[in-house]
């Protein structure tokens, strides 16, 4: 899960698993994979930092082959 802020300062928190896209326009718009979308005040590169930190934290990042290295040791 990742905390984001909605427009009016709420925080709220998204599973990271279920976003498909982040999106500048110039507000930051996260769709999800149920085609739901929230507008949050977060920029997007700070969005993007926190789901590969949510994914590093769950290990999703952690297998060697999924990361795009060839060799494991």
């Amino acid at each position: 899960m990742i905390k984001v802020t909605r427009l009016n300062g709420a925080t709220f928190t998204l599973n990271a698993l279920y976003i498909e896209k982040v999106e500048s326009f110039p507000d930051t718009t996260i769709t999800l994979t149920t085609g739901s979308k929230y507008v949050v005040l977060d920029p997007a590169e700070v969005i993007q930092k926190r789901i590969i930190d949510f994914y590093q934290k769950v290990q999703l990042l952690s297998n060697p082959h999924i990361r795009g290295e060839e060799d494991e040791e």
